[in-house]
């Protein structure tokens, strides 16, 4: 239960948001979010840092907010220590904009100014909205900073595409006010996140076909991606079931909110992705699951006995069957491997398994597919459009994906 800290007698039962303003030149903005979320009947308390306020002037946000700015950690009789009672009596917590110093030092788990104290004095939703040039943006450093806030729940609603300061113009724009005013309604409204009230099932890993009691055959797999899917769909708010083939742990965060079902042979992930699918809104079928099965040898195979001869047999299509018998609304995502002619190859997959989205990468390039802690992808869809998302953690491109599938930007 939170300490009753509150100073102030105005709209005690309203839900109360920490608006957070770094220093950047859209800060400009934040004082139309304000007012949208003053129009809303929300108890709005601005935290300016001190760069914040080359851009913007502490006085305007007064006058538009439930109760005076503050800038500093120090220096307020009213509030002798005010990370605490921000964060602490805080329903929400937007950051808009997030700079990339700010983003670095939330990752880093600093607390050097008043913003970063609230942010680590607070067990609310954060929604960060970054705002910075493309080349910002789309430094290493900076996308591992985003990727380990996400990990650790931080929302983070990824900036638009135009016009930028200084004449240039890319990937870096601060969303519009209304923009993130309606996101952060949505984590408010959904109480766990944009993803509350979805139910999500996803598969993971690569099937093992047993060729006697001892030996099987399988594929390289690791299932970090699907897994890396479930957990992000799950601190997103969503009702997930992740159907794994794989032995890999969950994150301790999301683990005792994702139903797991451990399976081994492509047909006990048959039967578990059908029982599972007829109920949910969205699959993702991450799971790498053989092609063909084998006869099995009720004894082991010895090598004095000779080269065995082994049969296959053609396992079930279930990203086939589950576009054959999905119901009205759902959305379904197949994956694809490959090594060669990687994007003409996923888009004859995507014709012939009609399915709504494929993810598809190259296993054969540098960093990503199996058993690496990143990957590139290019995510398709019926419409024909073509999404690009290059080398990143799993847990980014899993936002990526849901990003697109959602029809919502995370």
């Amino acid at each position: 239960m939170r300490a009753n800290l509150r100073t102030s007698t105005k709209e005690p039962s309203a839900t109360r948001i920490v608006l957070g303003v770094a220093g950047g030149i859209a800060a400009y903005k934040s004082v139309e979010l304000l007012r949208l979320l003053r129009d809303a009947g929300y108890f709005v308390s601005p935290i300016l840092t001190p760069d914040a306020t080359r851009f913007v002037g502490e006085v305007t946000f007064s006058a538009l907010a439930s109760e005076p700015t503050r800038t500093s950690l120090y220096g307020d009789p009213t509030t002798p220590i005010p990370h605490t009672y921000l964060g602490q009596n805080a329903d929400l917590i937007v950051v808009a904009p997030a700079t990339a110093h700010l983003i670095a030092r939330y990752a880093m788990g600093l607390a050097d100014d008043l913003l970063t104290a609230t942010l680590l004095a607070t067990t609310a939703p954060v929604l960060l909205c970054p705002a910075m040039h493309t080349e910002m943006w789309e430094q290493p450093s900076v996308r591992e900073n985003l990727a380990t806030l996400r990990r650790r729940g931080v929302l983070i609603l990824e900036p638009d595409e135009g016009p930028l300061a200084g004449g240039d113009s890319g990937r870096g724009r601060l969303p519009h006010p209304q923009k993130i005013f309606e996101t952060l309604q949505t984590v408010l409204g959904g109480g766990a996140g944009p993803l509350a009230g979805q139910s999500i099932v996803v598969s993971a890993g690569g099937t093992r076909e047993p060729i006697d009691p001892v030996r099987v055959i399988t594929n390289n797999s690791s299932g970090r991606q699907g897994h890396a899917v479930a957990e992000v769909a799950a601190r997103l708010g969503a009702d997930v079931t992740l159907i794994t083939a794989s032995d890999l742990p969950l994150a301790a965060d999301v683990a005792r909110h994702i139903d797991t079902v451990r399976v081994r042979t492509a047909a006990e992930m048959h039967r578990a992705i059908c029982d599972a699918a007829s109920s949910a809104d969205i699959v993702v079928m991450a799971a790498a699951v053989a092609d063909f099965s084998v006869v099995v040898s009720d004894h082991k195979l010895k090598k004095e006995d000779g080269v065995p001869r082994i049969e296959l047999t053609p396992t079930v299509d279930i990203l086939g069957e589950l576009v054959k018998n999905r119901r009205p609304g759902q959305v379904i995502v197949g994956f694809a491997a490959e090594t060669h002619n990687v994007l003409e190859n996923a888009r004859t997959k995507l014709k012939r398994k009609g399915c709504d989205f494929l993810v598809v990468n190259d296993v054969s390039a540098d960093g990503v597919g199996f058993d690496h802690p990143t990957n590139a992808v290019v995510i398709l869809n019926q419409r024909g459009d073509e999404t690009e998302v290059p080398l990143s953690s799993k847990e980014d491109i899993a936002y990526q994906i849901l990003s697109k599938v959602s029809g919502r930007d995370f």
